[in-house]
């Protein structure tokens, strides 16, 4: 047996010590199969792991989760976990499963060769201690390792257990209650307030039965690559990979063009064209819009192409499902792009705008109407 450390000052590795980090990857390096079992995981440490995975060319994984399922669990680090399990299983090496019986708070680490066990790690870190981020890099932890042939059989063991259907069942095999993640795309942003929860109970409340579905247009997966100009480029959430405006600037990835057809804009009590008016969205901001263009098809925020979609990539980015680019001009993979997949994965597809009964004054001093808007996944 060998003490595992974090290394934080004060209490600063010594000579001969070894981190708990420094140790797992180390282990993995000479394995071909990995178990483990711990109670929460992060992002970070996920996408770790599956480059380990990757890097190591690890034949066997399996990643069982013991908290979430009575707690709840992230939205963004779910969402990298099935990521994980989609690929794992595509690779047919492995799977993410979930603990859904109990509570499940140890943190076990086996480690196989020639599927014998020849190491395990058992202690206080949990799978975040891999990736090392603001939120527990001054967290200190303690595990030790054990080469002990019968003491690694006997946790290697317990892991099995713990991956009986009794125990456990694949994370997408099971609902898992999802903790929405906060969209931070919009805070501090000019015109955009954000409102407290009783507030949007209060909105909700005054809803009227007048009420429109703006389905969001992009492209599946596999066609985000075609450049004939009517998949991306048409698409509500993809404008900006479409030519720039300024041919030495590239479009601002959160620029949207929300265009409404036209089945729904000549239907009765749709908004008027060119007349302001404020939403509140089901997450608690609050800005205002207006319908422009021909036809009154161009549905958008008023002074800011750009709150719109910091309003619904925002949501995507805070749920995990794609990461925000900074230069859409070099994004030749184009993984920023949002796909029908991403809305699957998110839970919905469409936009709802609903009136209320209820008016509010701008900063001129207009009487505006207020409507209900959301973008709401499904639980």
């Amino acid at each position: 047996m060998k003490i595992l450390y974090s290394n934080i000052l004060p209490l600063g590795l010594k000579r001969g010590q070894e981190t708990i980090e420094e140790c797992i990857k180390r282990q993995i390096e000479n394995a071909d199969k990995i178990e483990i079992a711990v109670g929460y995981v992060s992002k970070a440490s996920l996408e770790e792991l599956d480059s380990l995975v990757d890097m190591h060319q690890i034949s066997n994984i399996c990643l069982n989760i013991g908290m979430y399922y009575v707690e709840g669990m992230p939205e963004g680090t779910y969402h990298t976990a099935i990521k994980c399990d989609n690929r794992w299983k595509e690779k047919n090496i492995g799977e993410v499963r979930m603990i859904n019986t109990f509570k499940y708070h140890g943190k076990i680490f086996c480690f196989f060769k020639n599927n014998e066990v020849f190491s395990a790690v058992i202690g206080s870190a949990n799978l975040g201690v891999l990736k090392l981020e603001a939120n527990n890099r001054r967290q200190y932890e303690s595990s030790i390792i054990t080469e002990d042939a019968e003491e690694c059989r006997e946790l290697a063991l317990l892991l099995e257990r713990l991956k009986s259907p009794v125990c456990s069942a694949n994370i997408q095999e099971i609902d898992v209650p999802i903790i929405r993640e906060e969209n931070t795309s919009l805070n501090s942003i000019e015109s955009v307030e954000q409102i407290p929860q009783k507030e949007i109970d209060l909105y909700k409340i005054h809803k009227t039965n007048i009420s429109f579905t703006l389905p969001l247009k992009v492209p599946a997966s596999a066609e985000r690559h075609m450049d004939d100009g009517k998949h991306y480029t048409k698409s509500n959430l993809n404008v900006c990979y479409a030519a720039p405006r300024n041919l030495r600037k590239s479009r601002d990835w959160f620029e949207t063009q929300l265009t409404v057809s036209k089945e729904i804009t000549r239907m009765e009590g749709y908004p008027e064209k060119n007349t302001p008016f404020f939403v509140i969205t089901d997450d608690g901001y609050w800005f205002k819009v207006h319908t422009t263009s021909d036809g009154n098809k161009q549905f958008s925020a008023v002074g800011n192409e750009l709150i719109m979609g910091r309003w619904i990539k925002g949501r995507l980015a805070a749920a995990g499902l794609v990461t925000p680019v900074n230069n859409t001009g070099i994004d030749t993979e184009r993984t920023g792009m949002i796909t029908k997949e991403m809305l699957a994965a998110y839970g919905c597809d469409k936009l709802v705008l609903t009136k209320t009964t209820q008016k509010a004054a701008d900063e001129y001093g207009n009487e505006l109407d207020v409507w209900f808007f959301s973008f709401e996944a499904s639980e």
